[in-house]
């Protein structure tokens, strides 16, 4: 890794990136940018009506555009969709020129969290068994990020304190 250019919070729907990153990014005074409300505003459309009217492969063409274009910008705190780690180009630039954080959840704790959730499309089709699949799958992925976060046992400001200790040793954003 260069020098370090954003902090990038992955990790499944409903783990928490868009809440945790928002709070850290007001201790630290930085900006911070959720790609899922980035893209909603950009099209005028929720996530749901992207995948429903133009279907998964428009909205993961459109996910890394705009992805790509907020990771080139430096000093901030991203949150990316779900499955934006799985994109391989937007892999590569965070693994290479980001800190990237796994927000990680036991999977019941997460499968209480999103599936009855209508407005998550990936989640919304799936029954209980394929969305523990899907969580053991991304899990592989995910567990490339720089620093990996247990979530079940500790607090909101638990996590938080973690993630601004580490930048701290690391001094990424000051």
């Amino acid at each position: 890794m260069n020098s370090i250019k954003n902090i990038v919070f992955l990790g499944m729907m409903g783990s928490g990136k868009t809440t945790i990153g928002k709070l850290v990014s007001k201790k630290l005074g930085k900006e911070f940018h959720d790609i899922d409300y980035e893209i909603e505003k950009k099209t005028k459309q929720t996530i749901k009506a992207i995948f429903e009217k133009k279907g998964e492969v428009f909205f993961r063409k459109l996910e890394e555009k705009i992805t790509l274009s907020f990771l080139k910008k430096n000093d901030g705190l991203i949150s990316l969709g779900g499955g934006a780690f799985l994109n391989k180009n937007i892999q590569k630039e965070i693994l290479d020129n980001h800190l990237s954080v796994w927000l990680k959840w036991e999977e019941s704790t997460l499968i209480k969290r999103i599936k009855n959730s209508k407005k998550r499309p990936v989640a919304s089709k799936l029954n209980e068994d394929e969305l523990k699949k899907l969580i053991k799958d991304r899990s592989k992925v995910y567990s490339k990020a720089h620093i990996k976060i247990k979530c079940d046992k500790l607090t909101k400001q638990e996590i938080i304190d973690k993630i601004i200790k580490f930048n701290e040793k690391l001094q990424i954003i000051n």
